[in-house]
């Protein structure tokens, strides 16, 4: 498992349609909160399907 916090980067596998694949965590717990760093889109996931496409953790 990768240690990711609020506040942390993270690259997800895939591109947002914007074009960014980096992502803001906003709020951990059952579900995950991120924040788009192009277009400050917020998305929320569930942890496993978060831990299946999260390639690395950026800061």
């Amino acid at each position: 498992m990768k240690e990711y916090k609020e506040g942390s980067i993270v690259v997800m596998k895939k591109q947002h349609p914007c074009g960014e694949n980096r992502w803001e965590v906003i709020r951990t717990g059952i579900d995950i909160k991120l924040r788009c760093t192009k277009c400050d889109r917020i998305v929320m996931i569930n942890r496993v399907d978060f831990e299946k496409r999260l390639k690395k953790v950026v800061e």
